[in-house]
């Protein structure tokens, strides 16, 4: 019976140390590659997210999509809409973001409002995207009213009524 409870008793601490061993692995090393200093964290970018049905456009996490101010289109020909986010960013570090994300994205900036509030216009082919971004008020509260269009036809050759020509 003693070799069967000393048995179990070094299965268990088998066990023990594989969990240790794995839980170590996630642990920040001394190595170059793999650790983050607690400085480095403040410098780490916010995670993006994409917008709906499109892709290739994103924006920061710290935006909230509104549904209420928000509305879309789809037709045969077209898709886009009007959406709306608000978040705790700081108007001209969203700009920024944004610009930086749609050069990334292959989007082409158009062109550029900046005054109290900016404006943003991108294109890429068959498609368009204008950015109103404006400061509520409050520090750091921002919100971003995206108007985007996709011309679902563009690159297909169609007749006079809009059909495709076979």
């Amino acid at each position: 019976m003693e070799y069967g409870k000393n048995r179990y008793r070094g299965v268990i601490f088998g066990l023990i140390a594989v969990f240790l061993f794995a839980l170590g692995g996630c642990m920040p090393g001394n190595s170059q590659t793999g650790s983050i200093s607690a400085e480095g964290i403040e410098d780490l970018p916010s995670m993006a997210s994409t917008v709906g049905n499109y892709d290739d456009i994103e924006i920061p996490a710290e935006m909230t999509y509104s549904s209420k101010e928000s509305m879309s289109i789809r037709t045969e020909s077209f898709r886009g809409g009007i959406i709306h986010y608000s978040g705790r960013v700081e108007m001209y570090s969203l700009k920024e973001f944004i610009i930086a994300s749609m050069k990334k994205n292959k989007w082409k900036l158009a062109g550029e409002v900046s005054t109290q509030y900016a404006i943003l216009a991108f294109t890429k082919p068959g498609k368009t995207c204008m950015m109103h971004i404006k400061p509520n008020g409050k520090m750091s509260d921002t919100t971003l009213t995206m108007y985007v269009t996709v011309d679902a036809t563009a690159g297909r050759a169609l007749n006079a009524f809009g059909e495709p020509i076979e």
